[in-house]
């Protein structure tokens, strides 16, 4: 069982608020979409739950514990971009978590258990429908096939808290679709809670048990950094609509023009 509580979160980087007064509490085998405009803490808020960032204020706590100041194997992550070892095979690259874990010192198994270490990665492979390119490198493999690799790295730990930075953003629609019901599988199976960053509301609508809108409920021209992002809306599955989804749509186009306005682009 896995919940996490949140109470008055504050996130800063000297003088710039990225996040104000959050609030949220997760009940255990939650599905967590986030949307938000650019610039709004969604991944600082990632980064924090995975354990690569701390809170300036406020309370985290993930089973009742504070939140541990370093990643460990009860949270995995998978990136948008595809963190994989091209050097290694889909098979070394899944096989290389629980060798790192059983033998952080060599970072390698041997006999026995590197036999059941590798049975244990292939199963996952299985999992992903991967089993079949297990010998092949990264650079053999599809966009699509690449990041059901990094997600096969994310869950060989069996994790309880799963992190998704906008993983399918680089795909096309059609294999996105099939991404979709290959993590709603796995959600189910290994009971994991997820929170998953999304720029597609759609996405973040269709996915899921909650959808979380990260905004600024202040915006200020001449100081922009002074006021962070909160959670501005928290929604349930399944009691959303037509007027809601276009009210979201606006709220964060707005506070995109808002960013836009004050970073000329490069």
């Amino acid at each position: 069982m896995t919940t996490l509580s949140i109470k008055h979160l504050w996130k800063e980087y000297g003088d710039q608020v990225v996040l104000e007064n959050v609030n949220l509490e997760v009940k255990d085998h939650e599905f967590i979409t986030i949307v938000g405009a650019s610039g709004c803490g969604k991944t600082t808020f990632l980064r924090m739950l995975l354990g690569i960032e701390q809170p300036s204020r406020g309370t985290f706590l993930i089973d009742g514990q504070p939140l541990p100041a370093e990643p460990g194997p009860d949270r995995g992550i998978v990136f948008q971009r595809y963190s994989v070892f091209p050097h290694l095979t889909v098979l070394e690259n899944v096989l290389l978590g629980l060798e790192l874990a059983q033998a952080p010192l060599l970072g390698r198994l041997f006999g026995a258990r590197r036999r059941a270490a590798a049975a244990e990665a292939e199963a996952v492979l299985e999992e992903v429908g991967l089993y079949g390119a297990r010998h092949k490198y990264p650079s053999a493999l599809s966009g699509g096939m690449q990041q059901r690799l990094s997600i096969a790295q994310a869950v060989i730990k069996r994790p309880k808290v799963l992190l998704l930075d906008e993983p399918f953003g680089a795909l096309d629609p059609g294999i996105s679709a099939d991404m979709h019901q290959l993590i709603l599988r796995l959600w189910d199976e290994h009971k994991m809670n997820i929170f998953m960053i999304t720029h597609d509301i759609k996405e973040g609508f269709e996915l899921g048990t909650r959808l979380l809108v990260f905004d600024k409920v202040r915006l200020d021209p001449q100081a922009p950094g002074a006021y962070g992002a909160t959670i501005t809306y928290d929604i349930p599955l399944g009691v959303t609509h037509k007027k809601l989804y276009t009210e979201l749509v606006e709220t964060t186009s707005r506070t995109e023009r808002f960013h836009d306005e004050l970073v000329p682009p490069a």
